[in-house]
């Protein structure tokens, strides 16, 4: 399969693969500049994916030397992993928004078992066994965890704003829900095939073709506010379906039309998914009890204990919207805090 796809206009696409993840590959854009390329989004920081990246951006006429900036719709490694080593390279800037720069900068100077630690505490108060949890404990070596060195970003993207990319106009949109500062990039130029709407959207992993993103906990051990990430990702869906572009460009999967259909089935999907919960509430469950009666694409017994972890993150944040709602609220009593619906 050709890594690279040419999607007119001076826009191209790579597809840099991800180790060992179902996801297979994240697409790092590649938007031409009066000064040079820019990226948006590099891929995941493994020797593979650098050398797919760098014969991808070959075949669009280019090299990581060349590359004028780079774009980060949210700091997770699949997306932001190569950018420092893009920045090596060439010496390109490196822009993201504040909140997940902020992320980026907390985990350069957090110490891994500090992580550890925390997650493990999470998951223990989320009623997690114990035999889940040791494991976490007992980590300690940085490698345990991708991302624990992540590029510094030197460039803050503004909401509303358009980015410094001499001869376009690339207009940040913020949509946070998968991150707290996820970004969309609202390409606002005539589409090159004509398509109806307005302009492209570089969509990140805010909306995607067909399948949803995971949307969990703004989890970081410094930051102890409450927040309802469900939430914000639901508003946010309703922003970008407004903004009715052209064409949507996504960083898993390929590119797609009709942005406001895709962010009704979204928007359905978890109305789906909140009433079915709040059935399964009719008793006290923990987190971890409510992940293990949820719909999956395996049964429970077959998932891994990493994606365990990020079901059971999953399953938070729905709590948390049920209990901002005022459809569910959190009980006293066992190990690890219930909730039951109201």
């Amino acid at each position: 399969m050709t890594q690279v796809h040419d999607h007119g206009g001076g826009v191209r696409s790579i597809r840099v693969p991800i180790p060992d993840n179902p996801l297979g590959h994240t697409l790092v854009h590649v938007v031409d500049t009066d000064r040079g390329p820019v990226l948006v989004d590099t891929g995941w920081d493994d020797p593979d994916s650098w050398d797919t990246l760098t014969d991808g951006l070959t075949a669009c006429g280019t090299a990581p030397e060349e590359i004028h900036g780079v774009v980060i719709t949210h700091h997770h490694p699949d997306h932001h992993g190569l950018s420092g080593r893009v920045r090596e390279a060439s010496g390109a800037w490196i822009a993201m928004h504040a909140a997940d720069a902020a992320i980026v900068r907390r985990t350069r100077a957090t110490r891994p078992e500090t992580w550890f630690a925390y997650m493990a505490d999470k998951l223990a108060a989320a009623g997690a066994p114990e035999d889940h949890v040791a494991p976490l404990r007992a980590a300690r070596r940085p490698g345990s965890l991708p991302g624990f060195s992540p590029a510094d970003p030197d460039r803050e993207i503004v909401p509303g704003e358009l980015l410094d990319l001499p001869g376009r106009r690339l207009r940040a949109i913020w949509t946070p829900g998968h991150t707290p500062g996820h970004v969309c990039l609202h390409l606002e130029e005539e589409h090159p095939a004509g398509l109806p709407g307005h302009g492209r959207l570089f969509s990140g992993d805010h909306l995607l073709p067909g399948i949803t993103p995971h949307i969990g906990l703004y989890e970081d051990p410094d930051d102890t506010t409450s927040t309802d990430p469900l939430g914000d990702y639901l508003a946010s869906l309703e922003r970008v379906a407004a903004l009715d572009p052209a064409e949507i460009l996504p960083a898993h999967q390929h590119a797609f039309t009709n942005a406001p259909a895709r962010v009704r089935e979204l928007l359905d999907h978890h109305e789906v998914r909140l009433t079915g919960l709040l059935a399964l509430l009719t008793t006290p469950l923990t987190p971890w009890q409510l992940a293990e009666r949820m719909e999956w694409n395996r049964p429970w017994d077959r998932i891994p204990p990493g994606s365990r972890t990020i079901a059971v993150a999953e399953a938070e944040a729905h709590l948390r919207r049920l209990v901002k709602l005022g459809r569910a609220e959190a009980v006293a009593g066992g190990e690890g805090v219930a909730y039951v619906a109201v």
